[in-house]
């Protein structure tokens, strides 16, 4: 039965999931299935801590309280206890593993967890920035990895732990197909991209660069100094104790933990990005999203300068990948930023232009380390005197320009321009004349909207002549 205007009655609409055909009966759209997942059966291992966790926390607390409720605690009602809570940590553990699947769709990844309280994460795949896959010890042993991603628009990364190490590396580099643009039934063929080696970081030279650090000297006099101190005004044990552990114990693991997080640290250019590999015991692989970066950070401490060292860092937009290089030779970290910032270079030092003498009124020490210069590509900054650092916004990445002026700088006629970045950071060029940041505010954002008109699209590169874009199929 049809109605006056001759759209068919409620009865006979096409129910959901099907589609009518003109002149035909309804037919039942057929929708691609999805296979779902579950993660690799040792996961169960490392969430059934989850509830041991839990009482050593409270332990930790309040240990008083707990000692007191352990010395109450008979044998017999000690090994129940532990009858009781190791069985139920095992069972939260598996559990919990088994309400967690996973599943990549034509569009998205979808993850599925939760043992009481649902949470479905829908993950579209043109918006992932990066996956990286990361090898802790145990999961080295044990033959796992975890796979952690970066999206647009999310400052926690959501992950997947554990997986085998095998199918972690096929996964990511299905999704990093996908991101490049290949179509979804031919990503999980096109394999990892090939990479090629810039720069391996001695490890004489990673371990060096952190002792000619002033940090790790200052953690290393506090150990001496502060227990000492500690002594001789209360003549306690426990309580030098209680102040020396902590700080020696942050001394050493501070230095020694920077070291093995950096240790062989390899830097490598794929189609995907650049790659980062490191870690001595907790294995690493990192990769750093093209055209995603909207500033670079060079860093030169006051030691590092008579052996031609540098530090470069990143601000990316949508991911926690922050280091670059954790030490190099001046002229290695600029080729490598080549590679980042296509046809920008690093300004020498002699054509950073300093703020007038005048702002020694408010600024008196520090003035002489400012300095700023605009090249046809980059918005650059410097500032730090023991501590120099020298910023590189990209006119293309330039989200706005700012001018602040308080009444003591409005006084000695400077001011300051604010260059911010996609990556919620700023670039700032300081105590500049009043006039010229005038003009500079204007000129900088005519620079950026130009270069926003000539930049390269904001995607993954192509891996070959198969991408195809995300809304092809073949």
């Amino acid at each position: 039965m049809t109605a006056a205007d001759g759209r068919p009655t409620q009865d006979e609409r096409v129910p959901d999931g099907e589609r009518a055909i003109p002149g035909g009966p309804p037919v039942t759209e057929r929708r691609p299935s999805v296979t779902e997942r579950r993660l690799h059966p040792v996961t169960p291992l490392r969430r059934a801590w989850a509830p041991v966790a839990l009482l050593a926390g409270w332990a930790a607390h309040d240990p008083d309280q707990a000692q007191r409720q352990l010395s109450r605690l008979t044998t017999t009602a000690l090994l129940l206890a532990l009858a009781i809570v190791v069985p139920a940590a095992a069972l939260y553990g598996f559990l919990s593993w088994w309400f967690t699947h996973y599943a990549v769709t034509d569009t998205e990844l979808r993850i599925r967890t939760g043992l009481l309280f649902r949470r479905t994460a829908h993950i579209r795949l043109e918006r992932i920035q990066a996956v990286d896959v990361t090898r802790p010890l145990l999961a080295r042993i044990a033959g796992v990895a975890k796979l952690k991603l970066d999206v647009i628009g999310t400052a926690k990364k959501d992950e997947l732990a554990f997986l085998g190490e095998d199918h972690a590396r096929a996964l990511r580099a299905e999704l990093l197909a996908r991101a490049a643009g290949f179509a979804p039934r031919t990503a999980h063929e096109v394999g990892e991209a090939p990479a090629r080696v810039l720069v391996r970081v001695p490890a004489r030279d990673i371990a060096v660069s952190l002792l000619l650090v002033g940090a790790t000297w200052g953690s290393l006099a506090s150990a001496l100094v502060v227990p000492p101190l500690v002594w001789l005004a209360t003549h306690s044990l426990w309580t030098t104790l209680a102040v020396a552990v902590p700080l020696v114990g942050g001394a050493v693991t501070g230095s020694a933990g920077r070291f093995a997080g950096a240790y062989d640290w390899t830097l490598s250019e794929s189609p995907d990005g650049l790659r980062i590999d490191r870690g001595l015991l907790d294995r690493t692989h990192e990769t750093v999203p093209p055209g995603r970066v909207q500033t670079v950070r060079i860093t030169e401490p006051l030691l590092w300068r008579r052996r031609g060292w540098v530090r470069v860092g990143l601000d990316v937009a949508g991911s926690s990948n922050s280091l670059l290089l954790p030490v190099a030779p001046r002229e290695v970290a600029e080729s490598v930023i080549a590679r980042v910032l296509p046809e920008a270079a690093v300004p020498d030092a002699a054509a950073l232009l300093r703020p007038p003498r005048r702002a020694g009124w408010c600024a008196p020490v520090r003035w002489r380390a400012y300095g700023f210069t605009v090249t046809e590509t980059v918005f650059a900054a410097r500032h730090g005197l023991l501590r120099r650092r020298l910023a590189l916004a990209p006119h293309a990445k330039v989200q706005s320009v700012r001018l602040t002026q308080g009444p003591w700088r409005r006084l000695w006629g400077v001011a300051d321009v604010h260059v911010d970045t996609g990556a919620n950071r700023t670039v700032t060029a300081r105590l500049r004349d009043a006039g010229e940041a005038a003009w500079l505010l204007a000129a900088q954002a005519d620079r950026s909207r130009t270069g926003r008109g000539a930049a390269r699209p904001d995607r993954w590169m192509a891996r070959g002549p198969s991408a195809a874009g995300p809304d092809q199929d073949g």
